[in-house]
């Protein structure tokens, strides 16, 4: 029976060829959906309005909408992982909700 420091080291190296080999698989189908602009393009424009939340002496907080920039626009792409300087929807879409600590 093999150590168990070489079982945990084979392990990781295993996980890491799969890591990278479902970002490749990730970014080629990426790729190919960006070639061709149709409605299955990977790349979407979501807006929100931006809600500041504002501090209050007395422990609350108060949530009000920017009045310098009223609305937030950020591109996401569709996939598991960033690609393109882009972050994934299902990442960008929790966090563009969250108001903006002041």
């Amino acid at each position: 029976m093999p150590a168990p420091r070489t079982v945990l080291k084979y392990a990781t190296i295993w996980l890491l060829i799969a890591l990278a080999l479902v970002y490749l698989l990730d970014w080629a189908v990426v790729s190919v959906r960006a070639l061709h602009p149709t409605a299955t393009s990977p790349y979407e424009t979501l807006t929100v309005p931006r809600i500041l939340a504002i501090p209050e002496n007395n422990g609350k907080t108060e949530y009000q909408i920017d009045q310098l920039h009223p609305e937030e626009s950020r591109t996401c792409v569709h996939s598991l992982f960033p690609h393109a300087g882009h972050g994934p929807c299902w990442y960008v879409q929790r966090k563009i909700s969250q108001p903006v600590p002041m």
